[in-house]
């Protein structure tokens, strides 16, 4: 297992520190130069959008508003990304890497909007679903570039990491924090058990059809992102005289005048970036396929409201982790995940805390699993048709699940850079192109704005505009519609 590790560390390092990260960076910087910092300029206008009502589609039916779409991304994101993600980045890139979320936050915000306005865009009506919307970096790979090839190579990256690679960082995550509250961190009979009983769950989901779960889960999610920024701020008002020493060391870190866990500057803008992008997804094309399905007038709502979530996922979610942790000055030898900020919240507020913050991870954790099951379903269905492949799918997931929380820790986080790190590169070779489009429709939106008008869009508006399956001029929205060509 360690030369397993150590290969895939390896892997990653070459692969980060020489693709990715430049890609990631000079995506990032093209996207808010060229929109002329749309996430920082049109911040109010986020905040304008996301209170919108519910709109109502042509057939009558309310759909989902600004705000619904902004809850159900938020609880997308906020996750073990948040919790054992910043961890991990502190303990291997030292306070540093925290400064290099929130540089990945503020210009990936822009990358969030180019991604998630070109899946609007590109939707297309389900209708053996009742005529909802899925969309995402396939549809947009195939509609708007014309590569079926292209769209298929990501759905099945994207399946591959989350409904597998994800899910088992998610299981492992909760065997972590279970272990800690329980004392069984030693107990070789543990990891076995919370594995199987999470695939129970989870098959009780995906196979039983048992929808209440996800719905309560859905509710539970917001609830204990809630729970958990309580204990944050109360653990650093405990330690209010070290926070001058806490942004001190985030700043000497990120810029090389302080020593950090990894041993150099390198590590701290690697591990930033990585576990900023797991956490905020800005430029990953996941987050995409959850905005095709919002209802809104015009595909730049869709686009700012996913910008507002990674400023949220990111400067506030994810700083509260870092200071929990900073500002108790632990010790990062031997902890790498969610444990170190248990131990964080126990050193400070008892016991108790590190329970509640079990409580808390198992239920953000189990919410994600079921998202990213279905972020492969989706990407399935827009592969094939065929009837076997779901049910093989489905338990080819359970069995990942079980996998993960018998793995280690740095294995699974290590596994899962590799995936994120490629699905993020197809995403970003796509919407480079696109981002033309995506600009047009931002120019449309403001020009709309600056005449006082609530922006609605209709595909006539942008000229020789092709492979956009909704968004019909006034004269199409009697014709018939359109096969989805998925």
């Amino acid at each position: 297992m360690e030369s397993l590790d150590a290969f895939i560390v390896d892997v990653n390092d070459v692969f980060w520190t020489y693709l990715l990260i430049p890609l990631v960076a000079v995506a990032a910087l093209w996207f808010t130069f060229r929109s002329k910092a749309v996430q920082l300029r049109l911040f109010p206008e986020m905040l304008r959008v996301v209170r919108g009502k519910a709109e109502t589609a042509p057939d009558g039916r309310k759909h989902v508003s600004s705000f619904g779409a902004f809850t159900i991304s938020a609880a997308a994101r906020v996750g073990t990304g948040n919790i054992a993600g910043v961890a991990t980045a502190i303990t291997l890139g030292g306070a540093g890497a925290v400064f290099w979320m929130w540089v990945m936050a503020l210009l990936g915000a822009a990358s969030a909007f180019v991604e998630s306005t070109l899946a609007q865009l590109y939707k297309v009506r389900d209708h053996r679903q009742g005529g909802t919307f899925r969309g995402g970096p396939a549809y947009y790979i195939q509609r708007g570039l014309g590569k079926r090839w292209g769209g298929v190579v990501f759905a099945v990256t994207i399946t591959l990491t989350f409904g597998f690679v994800f899910n088992a960082v998610q299981s492992n995550t909760i065997r972590t924090v279970t272990a800690g509250s329980f004392d069984a961190a030693d107990a070789r009979w543990f990891p076995l058990a919370i594995g199987l009983l999470l695939a129970a769950m989870l098959a009780g989901v995906i196979f039983g059809g048992v929808r209440r779960i996800a719905r309560v889960t859905s509710v539970l999610v917001p609830v204990m992102a809630c729970v958990y920024l309580l204990l944050g701020l109360v653990v650093v008002l405990l330690n209010l005289g070290d926070v001058p020493r806490v942004f001190a060391d985030i700043v000497g870190g990120a810029l090389g005048f302080r020593e950090v866990a990894g041993g150099a500057i390198g590590a701290a803008i690697q591990q930033g970036v990585r576990r900023g992008m797991f956490s905020n997804e800005a430029g990953l094309g996941s987050a995409p396929n959850a905005g095709a399905t919002a209802q809104v007038s015009h595909p730049v709502k869709q686009g700012l409201v996913q910008s507002l979530g990674v400023f949220f996922d990111t400067l506030l979610i994810c700083s509260m982790t870092a200071f929990i942790i900073l500002t108790t000055n632990p010790s990062l030898a031997g902890r790498q995940g969610a444990d170190l900020t248990q131990n964080a919240l126990t050193d400070t507020l008892g016991g108790w805390a590190g329970h509640v913050l079990t409580l808390v991870v198992f239920m953000l954790a189990f919410s994600s699993m079921i998202g990213n099951y279905y972020y492969g379903e989706s990407n399935i269905e827009f592969m094939t048709a065929r009837t076997w492949v779901l049910p093989g799918y489905r338990a080819l997931v359970l069995v990942t699940v079980v996998l993960g929380a018998l793995g280690t820790v740095s294995t699974v986080w290590n596994l899962a850079d590799v995936f994120m790190g490629f699905m993020a590169l197809v995403n970003l070779v796509a919407i480079l192109p696109l981002s033309v489009i995506a600009f047009k429709l931002l120019d449309d939106y403001q020009a709309q704005r600056r005449q006082g008008l609530d922006p609605v869009f209709t595909r006539d508006r942008i000229p020789g505009l092709t492979g956009v399956e909704c968004w019909e001029g006034a004269s199409e929205k009697a014709a018939a519609p359109r096969p989805s060509g998925s």
